[in-house]
């Protein structure tokens, strides 16, 4: 079978989830041409990011772009897999005009799902069973989609949460349930992932009830590593013993020694799949570090820290592609 080999997919136009999948900002022309570039590179799969927000907004609308999205995918030959929920960055996101990038700043716009407000007022976890459900009711049999992936780095956050992580980890938690529960009742034909395992110990005596849900109840196990190879072979061997299939749906940050020529022929080897954060630079800003949100930038670092591509579709690092090039050429085997 052939290896999934992708990327976090955003259009390069849109500073976020909301951005991204808006009636006024959907971009299926950006969209075509990156996912061309992707396809060009060896990609097979991307991963993309929803919002619980469009739901409510303009609900055929959303499925309607859903759809159109994924006819174009699979027109270059790219299979889609879906998060639905976000722990991470912004913590109240509204509708309508999102704001502009702060200039050199890594990923200034990005947005939870949902609005820490819903989040921590567990009463209202139940109104997001419409979202979770029509989504993948509706698309529980498509062959275009890949994988559901039901919550990104659950019980990550901002400094705007205020609360402990240990905290918000637990009331993540509470709505994770409810999510597996909901897209269970509808038995997709795709299978369910949690993405994922992303701190602290996975497996052993310091790792979290939230980290064990996860390796319960997922289909196939994903996780986040950003750190240098041997690091990641350590993360690897604690969840092996699971017997299921890995996706290692994010990955690379080239500073911190998460790199393209290091990790892809790895998780070849071990038929583990590979997402790699950002395809092409742009309002997100994820070539800028993560320490760029506490230092100032004048300009791009000279080396990135996420993305492959620059905005006209040319390599950052041309050996890159031609490694993934070579790498997905023989079907992944």
């Amino acid at each position: 079978a052939t290896v999934a080999c992708g990327v976090q997919f955003h259009a390069l136009t849109a500073i976020n989830q909301l951005e991204m999948w808006q009636a006024e900002t959907f971009d299926p022309e950006t969209i075509d041409r990156e996912l061309g570039w992707a396809a060009d590179i060896g990609m097979n799969t991307v991963r993309v990011y929803l919002h619980d927000m469009l739901w409510p907004q303009d609900r055929e609308g959303f499925l309607e772009r859903i759809d159109q999205f994924l006819g174009i995918a699979d027109k270059h030959g790219i299979k889609t897999m879906f998060v639905l929920f976000d722990s991470c960055w912004q913590s109240f996101p509204k509708l309508g005009t999102q704001p502009e990038p702060v200039p050199h700043r890594h990923n200034s716009g990005w947005v939870q799902s949902p609005n820490f407000n819903t989040l921590k007022d567990v009463t209202k976890h139940k109104a997001l069973k419409p979202y979770v459900t029509g989504v993948i009711g509706k698309f529980k049999d498509d062959p275009r989609v890949l994988c559901w992936d039901l919550y990104n780095e659950p019980g990550n956050g901002n400094s705007a949460d205020r609360i402990r992580r240990r905290r918000k980890e637990a009331i993540c938690l509470i709505l994770l349930e409810h999510a597996l529960e909901w897209s269970r009742e509808l038995n997709p034909s795709q299978p369910l992932t949690i993405g994922g395992l992303w701190t602290n110990e996975w497996v052993g005596p310091k790792s979290t009830r939230l980290a064990e849900f996860i390796l319960e109840n997922s289909d196939v196990i994903s996780f986040h590593n950003y750190e240098g190879l041997d690091k990641t072979i350590e993360r690897v061997g604690s969840i092996r013993p699971f017997g299921r299939p890995l996706l290692c749906t994010e990955y690379l940050a080239r500073a911190e020694g998460s790199r393209l020529e290091t990790h892809l022929p790895y998780f070849k080897k071990n038929k583990i799949g590979a997402y790699n954060w950002g395809l092409v630079a742009g309002k997100i800003q994820t070539q800028y570090p993560w320490s760029s949100l506490s230092k100032a930038f004048t300009a791009e670092p000279k080396v990135w820290h996420h993305d492959v591509l620059n905005p006209d579709g040319t390599p950052h690092i041309q050996s890159e592609v031609d490694l993934m090039k070579a790498l997905t050429s023989g079907a992944g085997e």
